[in-house]
């Protein structure tokens, strides 16, 4: 191909535009608002992130399970071997007549100690703003249960409600274990622990309302009692349109190895052996009646189904087809 002499004239002034353009542009590294809107029945879910939560190596989560196996299970998943890293991924439920936040993330309530696990938490409040979602407007905060991850952003740094309308729904037996300084034993991370869920769930003592095995929350959420990750941890059952979502907080923090593995203990774990009977049990369920589930931990955003598969389960996650990622 031949280009005319008035051709190549006329593209110079092109050319050098193009060499312009190509200067390097500065790395932004600023994460996007997380935020995933979908339909469940008659309600509007609304899946909120509050950031990456790392753990580390997997044998830090992990302790117990054979190091091969657990290499092995991770790297046929095409995931890597020497960082385990979670989401977390919160659930807001608009009801029709409520608006429910399901755990709120690390928050910084606790200063240095909310970033624990790293910088990349503690986006929780940011997401909902940006999802049109004002943190005022929360007429309930339902938790899973106590942990750092799960309840420190009920408060701020100073102390004050982050959900200075909202009720706050959980098992009397994970209030009263949590907010017990008798309990500051054992592992290090429990004073750190003891003393946040005391900070935040202390702010809302005259707006408990305590959540009963099998019994409604409100219309359509039902309590599901799930120890031994904590001593009151609790899944939610969420029913609308003839449809059931099992919301699982920390039922099992990831989609491969505690799925195909159920038994095996998580190092967070109150009490191992329960939990792991638990999470069977309630993966059977799930798996059994073909349920939705929304997991607090696996994959963003962290919605799909479970099938038994061999000796434990397989996590099938739902295609984002549906509206609003932003």
């Amino acid at each position: 191909m031949q280009m005319s002499r008035r051709g190549a004239l006329a593209a110079t002034p092109l050319l050098a535009l193009a060499a312009q353009a190509r200067a390097a542009a500065p790395m932004l590294g600023t994460p996007a608002p997380a935020w995933y809107r979908f339909r469940w029945g008659a309600m509007e879910a609304t899946v909120i992130s509050d950031g990456a939560l790392p753990l580390g190596p997997p044998a830090a989560g992990f302790p117990a399970a054979p190091a091969a196996e657990v290499n092995s299970l991770l790297t046929a998943a095409f995931l890597p071997t020497g960082n385990i890293t979670l989401e977390q991924n919160a659930l807001v439920l608009n009801t029709g007549r409520q608006l429910i936040l399901f755990d709120t993330g690390m928050g910084e309530s606790m200063g240095a100690d909310s970033r624990m696990f790293g910088p990349t938490t503690g986006r929780l409040v940011a997401n909902l703003r940006a999802a049109g979602i004002d943190p005022a407007a929360i007429d309930m905060v339902i938790l899973t249960h106590a942990h750092c991850d799960h309840c420190w952003a009920l408060v701020d740094a100073s102390g004050a409600r982050n959900f200075p309308n909202a009720q706050v729904a959980i098992s009397e037996a994970d209030l009263r274990f949590w907010t017990d300084p008798a309990n500051k034993r054992g592992p290090a991370f429990m004073t750190s622990f003891i003393d946040g869920a005391t900070k935040n769930l202390n702010a809302y003592r005259d707006r408990m309302v305590m959540v009963r095995d099998e019994q409604p929350v409100v219309a359509g959420i039902t309590a599901l009692s799930t120890p031994g990750h904590t001593i009151g941890h609790t899944v939610y059952a969420i029913e609308s349109g003839g449809r059931v979502m099992i919301n699982s907080g920390d039922l099992a923090h990831h989609q491969v190895l505690l799925l195909r593995r159920p038994m095996w203990e998580f190092s967070f774990d109150s009490d191992p052996g329960q939990s792991a009977r638990s999470r069977t049990r309630m993966l059977q369920r799930v798996a059994q009646d073909g349920h939705a589930m929304l997991s607090y931990h696996f994959p963003w955003p962290g919605l799909g189904n479970v099938s038994r598969e061999g000796e434990g389960f397989a996590w099938h996650p739902a295609g984002m087809n549906v509206t609003g990622v932003g």
